[in-house]
């Protein structure tokens, strides 16, 4: 494989252990237990993946402080996958064979996911998706701490019917992400007694959205329901405001904010914007607090908002660092079952529970909205289930299944 000096530098340092002085010499000298890490630190989803870098980052360093995990210190290995589908597929082989990495916590978008899952379901590597996504994947190999759908959109969708109107309009990016909330979108505004008007998709890559804003100013939706994806995407918000139509038409949206868009847009052209997510910086908590000083104080006060990206990534190592511990081993199987034993941790976000049907999170929910660049958090809902994805796996009674299903929304 051939690596730019950047690239083997970047590769290099990551490499290191994540270590704090605190850890003794004994679990220095003990072998270490390898993780694995693939996200995008550079392209258009850079901005997420530094942010759940971040995270992962300190979990290490955190369990490192303590002595590491079975007397043995945690190693993070990172490969920054660059936003390309090709790259996540090379490294992940990588570190499944020549890495040989007990565990691996990685990828974003849900291509990102299935093009990695395959490989460590093959090369027998457990694997931890910490993202927010559409539903669906009944793997036992793998464990997805973000929110789905009925934990968070559902919530939104049922905030826009009851504050702004009944008539939506929907956007979405153009791959499995967007076209599955979408069809969450209308199921829960026709659920609440709403309709859809419209429904448009857009690749990544796009950035001109000026012939949408026309439809949808002749559509006159009473909000706008956005799942777009990616920086590229970030110019629909600041077109929309730049047409006149933020103090027109409301937008509610299940990603605003993922690739810091409250940072990089105007107060102006963000300012309104509704979102439901698993966690925000702004929750009064001690534990919620005590997590962003901890990445502030570790990298520094420029660290972009701290959101569920980040959160989810953290409590998805800890998760797992709870289930070396309870299974007294880094064995894949050992691992699974204790992960499966209802293993909870208390989190930024709240109390945050493994579900053992599902390798889902049972997990608090919230409800934001952008006032001059900070999200104030308008509404919590505790403990709620991956119902959408109970729906169609439970590996209990179906242990082998390895499948992403497509939910049937209707």
């Amino acid at each position: 494989m051939a690596l730019n000096r950047r690239q083997f530098v970047q590769i290099g340092a990551a490499a290191g252990l994540i270590a704090a002085p605190m850890i003794n010499r004994r679990a220095y000298a003990a072998e270490p237990i390898k993780v694995g890490s693939l996200l995008d630190l550079s392209g258009p989803l850079g901005s997420s993946g530094q942010t759940m870098y971040d995270a992962i980052q300190l979990a290490a360093a955190e369990v490192n402080a303590k002595g590491g995990l079975l007397g043995r210190p945690v190693q993070l290995i990172n490969y920054d996958t660059q936003s390309t589908i090709q790259l996540y597929s090379q490294y992940a082989q990588q570190l499944a064979l020549k890495d040989k990495v007990d565990v691996v916590h990685g990828g974003i978008t849900s291509a990102s996911r299935e093009a990695i899952r395959p490989v460590f379901d093959r090369f027998r590597v457990l694997y931890f998706y910490n993202v927010l996504y559409e539903g669906g994947v009944c793997d036992r190999d793998t464990f997805c701490t973000g929110t789905t759908p009925a934990q968070t959109v559902n919530k939104l969708v049922d905030y826009t019917l009851k504050n702004f109107g009944k008539k939506a309009y929907v956007i979405a990016a153009d791959y499995n992400y967007g076209q599955i909330t979408a069809k969450w979108m209308k199921k829960y505004t026709q659920d609440g007694g709403g309709s859809v008007v419209t429904v448009d998709f857009f690749p990544l890559d796009v950035t001109n959205f000026s012939a949408t804003i026309g439809k949808i100013q002749e559509a006159k939706p009473d909000v706008v329901l956005s799942a777009l994806v990616g920086s590229n995407h970030t110019a629909f918000y600041r077109q929309w405001a730049a047409a006149g139509m933020k103090s027109r038409i409301p937008i509610a949206s299940t990603t605003f904010g993922l690739v810091n868009e409250l940072a990089t847009l105007d107060a102006k052209e963000s300012d309104g914007i509704i979102t439901a997510y698993g966690y925000y910086e702004e929750i009064d908590t001690p534990a919620s607090k005590d997590f962003v000083k901890a990445i502030r104080d570790k990298f520094g006060a420029s660290v972009p908002y701290i959101g569920e990206l980040a959160a989810v990534t953290y409590e998805g190592f800890h998760l797992w660092a709870e289930g070396v511990v309870k299974a007294g081993s880094v064995d894949r199987m050992k691992d699974i079952v204790a992960l499966e034993s209802g293993i909870s941790f208390d989190g930024p976000s709240g109390k945050v529970t493994l579900d053992h049907a599902t390798h889902h999170t049972i997990r608090n929910a919230y409800v934001g909205k952008a006032v001059n660049k900070k999200w104030q958090v308008l509404q919590s809902f505790p403990n709620q289930a991956p119902a959408d994805t109970a729906a169609v796996c439970d590996l209990i009674k179906h242990p082998n299944t390895d499948k992403m299903f497509v939910i049937d929304v209707k």
